[in-house]
């Protein structure tokens, strides 16, 4: 498989609202390099693209920049160079702040719930910065309808669920400001392979919602057998990206990434 293929269009997923957009990618990341302070460039003229409702899954070794790529998105990590669209509206000096009002909500590797907060307070957290009760409103009975572990565990405190649970209140608490699209960084972390499926399904049905994902995940194969797209990184370059099916059943790539047999030459 060539290296540096363009992005190939994602294919059908499940039903869902389809979110009205003004671009064909509801973001870009287009010839990004990137790096922290004065070390070498952990990105290297990087691009990537996330249609609307697609899953878009960015996977490789460790060390590739898969994580940098997300804070780059997100705007905890100005690129040096490069360009970042959310609806076609150039973001790329934007922070973190103006990027959620832009559309981008990241939720990071690991937990980030508040323990000795309840589920509710948490989820509310999510639209700390929306002004209108009645949106606000409009929003929590959506994530209650979408995640119906936060309804049931409302009044918990978040500290008391499970990982998976945990995971799902972040990912309804991203929603709370109806985000154009929602970065995940390594959702299945410290989670058993029972919780891990449970959360992919949680990852799909975000996307049939209608909001677009950008996931970055160390497990390869389960991360390619859940998205639209995959994109493989190396040493911060894109290697291949095209749809998820078809990078999943590559030998080559099987062999290179995911941990499978190496394709057998005649």
């Amino acid at each position: 498989m060539a290296s540096e293929q363009p992005t190939s269009p994602a294919p059908e997923p499940g039903s869902g609202t389809t979110r009205a957009t003004g671009a064909a990618n509801l973001l870009e990341l287009n010839g990004i390099e990137a790096g922290y302070g004065r070390a070498a460039l952990v990105l290297r003229g990087l691009t990537v693209k996330v249609p609307p409702r697609t899953i878009v899954c960015l996977v490789g070794p460790n060390g590739a920049g898969k994580s940098t790529v997300l804070r780059v998105a997100s705007g905890m990590l100005t690129p040096r160079a490069g360009q970042v669209l959310v609806d076609g509206v150039d973001v790329t000096r934007q922070g973190p702040q103006e990027r959620l009002a832009s559309g981008l909500a990241h939720v990071l590797q690991g937990h980030s719930v508040f323990p000795e907060m309840t589920v509710e307070e948490n989820i509310r957290l999510g639209a700390y910065s929306v002004k209108d009760r009645a949106l606000i409103a409009e929003r929590t009975a959506f994530v209650k309808d979408l995640f119906p572990v936060v309804g049931e565990r409302w009044s918990s405190l978040a500290g008391l669920l499970s990982g998976g649970q945990q995971k799902q209140v972040e990912f309804a608490r991203s929603l709370m400001v109806d985000p154009k699209v929602v970065l995940l960084d390594e959702p299945s972390m410290g989670l058993d392979p029972k919780t891990t499926a449970a959360v992919f399904e949680q990852i799909v049905t975000m996307r049939d919602a209608g909001t677009a994902v950008l996931l970055v995940e160390q497990n390869a194969r389960r991360a390619l057998e859940t998205a639209d797209i995959g994109c493989v990184l190396d040493l911060g370059r894109l290697h291949i990206t095209g749809p998820a099916a078809d990078l999943l059943a590559d030998p080559e790539l099987s062999a290179l990434y995911l941990g499978g047999r190496p394709h057998e030459r005649t």
